[in-house]
């Protein structure tokens, strides 16, 4: 496996949905690639933080922030909650 390979397969390897052989061959690349160890733990990172914006809902937001952003960030709130 490859780190481009191991990229290409990331969200499905965190949820579990690779067969058991490939998801052996994930494992086996993490075990000697250090990169891609960090590369696992940061895109486990983003997804959390990103869940937990869509969480929050009564933090006050900055005024650096643009509008724009925010109601995009509402409408989105919305379809999850749907």
């Amino acid at each position: 496996m490859t780190c481009r390979e191991f990229a290409e397969f990331m969200a499905d390897y965190l949820s579990g949905e690779l067969p058991p052989a490939q998801r052996a061959g994930f494992d086996r690349h993490l075990a000697v690639c250090p990169t891609c160890v960090t590369y696992l733990r940061d895109y486990e990172a983003t997804i959390r933080i990103g869940r937990q914006v869509f969480q929050a809902t009564d933090t006050p937001v900055p005024d650096a922030v643009p509008e724009s952003l925010v109601q995009a960030i509402l409408a989105a709130r919305e379809r999850e909650q749907g």
